[in-house]
């Protein structure tokens, strides 16, 4: 095949150019902007400000309620990523069988990566409300009190499912293409040499997929601390009792609620760290086990 070069330095970067353009428009500014008032102390209106250095996050890191919001966002997103992850290979290795109707069942596993989080919270919650919700009614019925606005543990539970739900479908196209691009003669050969299907799955097919498995991980962990806003904001907002109130929610309610412009900016600069800080650690220890 004959390649194709193009004469000067200037191409290339005039074709980045529109996506850097970007990046530095929606993320570096802000961020930056993030980073600068996190050392300032603000009136409610931004009228004025004073530089303080790091007493916004001395106070942030010293507040017993960011410290419980901090460990309730660590089971929080451990939760989301391991039912997302564990139901959505559980789906791919369905789906990848050859049975009857497979590409429906595939395409219908997709749709819900389309919905947005606020839109799938909507969802759980028309089946979930104590009142209008029908699974909501048949727990009551069944003489389960089910009230998420009032219990606490069932309205983690609620955003949990709800925010793994919408995750499913993201992860299943990877893990499906990943399952897809296994030679299938390898695991032919561990078949005749009488491997049983479970086994032949742990110890051919999951090794092989351990690339997709492991970027699925940083990628979910990320969307956990993250994209969950939404399904939070309108199934719970926070509650009840503050038993819901993750990290990124909680910058939410310091930021536009509360208007602490200071402590809201230094709690995402702190949050961005500790995501940082977890991908580092995944790529340092967890990728050890990944074949490629």
């Amino acid at each position: 095949m004959r390649k194709v070069h193009f004469k000067g330095v200037a191409l290339p970067y005039l074709l980045l150019l529109p996506q850097l353009v970007i990046t530095g428009l929606f993320f570096f500014w802000p961020a930056g902007q993030a980073v600068w008032q996190s050392f300032l102390r603000e009136d409610a209106f931004g009228l004025s400000s004073e530089f303080i250095g790091f007493e916004n996050f001395a106070d942030v890191l010293s507040d017993p309620s960011w410290l419980e919001a901090a460990g309730r966002t660590l089971v929080f997103s451990a939760s989301v990523a391991a039912l997302a992850l564990g139901a959505a290979l559980f789906l791919a290795v369905q789906a990848d069988k050859q049975i009857r109707g497979a590409d429906t069942y595939k395409t219908l596993l997709i749709w819900p990566y389309a919905v947005a989080p606020a839109l799938a919270a909507v969802l759980w919650l028309f089946m979930f409300h104590p009142n209008i919700g029908i699974f909501g009614r048949m727990l009551n019925a069944a003489g389960i009190a089910w009230d998420y606005k009032l219990d606490g543990d069932q309205a983690m539970l609620l955003i949990i499912l709800a925010s793994a739900w919408k995750q499913v479908s993201y992860n299943f196209i990877f893990f499906l293409a990943g399952l897809q691009s296994i030679p299938k003669s390898v695991l032919e050969a561990a078949a005749i040499d009488g491997a049983r299907p479970l086994r032949r799955f742990w110890t051919v097919t999951f090794p092989l997929l351990s690339p997709t498995a492991f970027f699925l991980l940083v990628v979910n962990l990320v969307y956990a601390f993250f994209d969950t806003f939404g399904v939070i904001h309108s199934l719970t907002q926070g509650g009840p009792g503050k038993s819901t109130e993750t990290l990124i929610y909680r910058v939410y309610t310091d930021g536009v609620m509360n208007l602490n412009l200071g402590s809201s900016a230094a709690q995402s600069v702190i949050l961005m760290i500790l995501v940082i800080g977890l991908t580092i650690v995944q790529f340092r220890y967890v990728e050890r086990k990944v074949h490629y």
